[in-house]
């Protein structure tokens, strides 16, 4: 699948996907494969389109909604520089506006800028219940992870704190992601497929530790 379709990062509204050339329907294909691919990383997720230039229809955007709800994703905002499509955004009651720099993209950047595992979002401070955090990159958080707080990544998560929350590491079905916490004590976490939990009866000094899969299950090891 080619990874110029769209761009995902996370924003304070939720999800932002930006197109990047390929035409609207060449995206919702990508973007249903991606759906399909990692539904717990999109699941119950509120999503902003910036389409761009693109001029797009009522039924195109109604298209779209669809697509995701079918998912359990809400489609939240419609980003455009084309009044047309803001007019049919608005006829679907979907936000227009997200304060964001709303310059056209361009068709095919001179230097790469999709999404790549290697990009790692920072998060500053304690992450707590009813939060989350999802990015398809790695994710970095200075800071505690609550119980009822949630990451989801495509690739690792480092917590510099403790982690009483729930993360998914690798969503994509990347089964080489870590998550590593300075004490671990996870109500679920996932890596890839593989899932576990931290023993209700575990009593000890809390230690740095990286969970990983190996042999086909997650393990904990000293993070050294």
């Amino acid at each position: 699948m080619s990874s110029e379709a769209f761009t995902i990062k996370g924003i304070r509204h939720g999800l932002l996907i930006s197109l990047r050339g390929g035409g609207w329907d060449n995206f919702l294909t990508e973007f249903d494969h991606r759906l399909e691919t990692s539904p717990s990383f999109f699941q119950g997720a509120r999503v902003s389109l910036d389409v761009g230039s693109l001029e797009l229809t009522e039924d195109d955007l109604r298209t779209a909604r669809d697509l995701l709800q079918q998912r359990d994703v809400v489609l939240h905002a419609v980003i455009s520089t084309r009044q047309g499509t803001e007019a049919a955004a608005q006829s679907l009651g979907l936000v227009i506006d997200l304060g964001l720099d709303r310059r056209p993209l361009p068709e095919r950047p001179s230097e790469p800028t999709e999404l790549k595992l290697s990009d790692a979002v920072l998060w500053q401070g304690t992450l707590r219940s009813g939060q989350s955090i999802r990015h398809m990159g790695h994710v970095i958080i200075v800071g505690d992870v609550n119980p009822g707080a949630e990451v989801l990544a495509g690739g690792h998560i480092l917590i510099w704190g403790r982690l009483r929350g729930t993360v998914h590491a690798g969503v994509t079905g990347d089964e080489s992601a870590m998550v590593c916490a300075l004490d671990m004590s996870p109500t679920q976490l996932r890596i890839a497929g593989h899932i576990t939990r931290s023993p209700e009866d575990r009593r000890r000094e809390p230690t740095p530790e990286v969970a990983a899969v190996r042999d086909g299950q997650i393990v904990a090891m000293p993070w050294k």
